[in-house]
């Protein structure tokens, strides 16, 4: 069984190269983030022609989740049980599935914008629900995973230059702190192997040639718990989705599985 995240960065702008990549790919199931489109505007039937179904969380032009499988989706849950929010509202941030004999979290962890910003407090906060809400299966028999965009480089390794970072979000103590608690409900980093160079960065800025120069970060990350992780065959960047003209900034992470 082959799954996947994405950060697509806006399924319209990247529906082609998400068609052609579920077609080539052979991907069972894919978690998706930052859809960037209302849910009555997502694209069910292109994916259906595949033989996709989709669960989908998303309201409109930011953010949206989505599980996208061609294996069956059941016990569907829209949303974070215990939400924080965020000025005053929630955020389509995660979705549940159970594709097949897998279940998955979908999860689009918040930015945190600046370290003195309220949007960093809500980060802290949104990792203390999402441990919250997945601990149960964490422990459990079932093969489970929380994929996605964490928004946060779990060491020094997963970024190019810990030093082009000082002082800013997603490389803290407290956000690292945050995913090793997560990880203490039973689930295990499965750190994917590099098509290409040494780290398997994730995420590539647009600006300043950064894909290029390889100036990347590993922030989308696949967790899963023990049944998951001893299931694993392979796991690796899709770094070549990231190359070419109406590329996401994101590159897929695919997993393997012996289930």
């Amino acid at each position: 069984m082959r799954i996947a995240t994405w950060n697509v960065n806006s399924i319209t702008a990247r529906l082609p190269r998400l068609l052609a990549w579920l077609e080539s790919s052979g991907t069972d199931v894919l978690c998706l983030q930052e859809a960037k489109v209302a849910e009555e505007q997502f694209p069910f039937d292109a994916l259906r022609d595949l033989g996709y179904e989709a669960a989908v969380h998303a309201t409109g032009r930011w953010n949206g989740v989505a599980v996208l499988s061609r294996v069956g989706i059941e016990d569907v849950v829209k949303g974070l049980p215990g939400d924080p929010g965020y000025d005053g509202s929630t955020e389509p941030r995660a979705i549940s599935a159970t594709c097949g004999p897998v279940r998955v979290w979908s999860v689009y962890v918040p930015n945190g914008r600046e370290v003195e910003h309220p949007h960093y407090a809500y980060k802290l906060q949104w990792f203390e629900a999402l441990k919250a809400a997945v601990a149960g299966d964490a422990g459990g028999s079932r093969p489970f995973a929380v994929m996605g965009d964490y928004n946060v480089a779990p060491t020094d390794d997963d970024v190019y230059d810990r030093s082009a970072f000082e002082g800013s979000t997603h490389v803290t103590p407290a956000e690292r702190a945050a995913l090793a608690s997560l990880r203490e409900t039973g689930l295990t980093d499965v750190v994917p192997r590099p098509l290409k160079y040494d780290h398997p960065f994730t995420y590539w800025d647009y600006r300043q040639l950064c894909f290029p120069k390889n100036r990347g970060m590993r922030i989308d990350l696949v967790y899963g718990n023990e049944p998951f992780a001893k299931a694993v065959k392979d796991s690796y960047v899709d770094r070549e989705e990231r190359k070419g003209k109406g590329a996401s900034d994101h590159a897929p992470v695919v997993v393997d599985l012996d289930v």
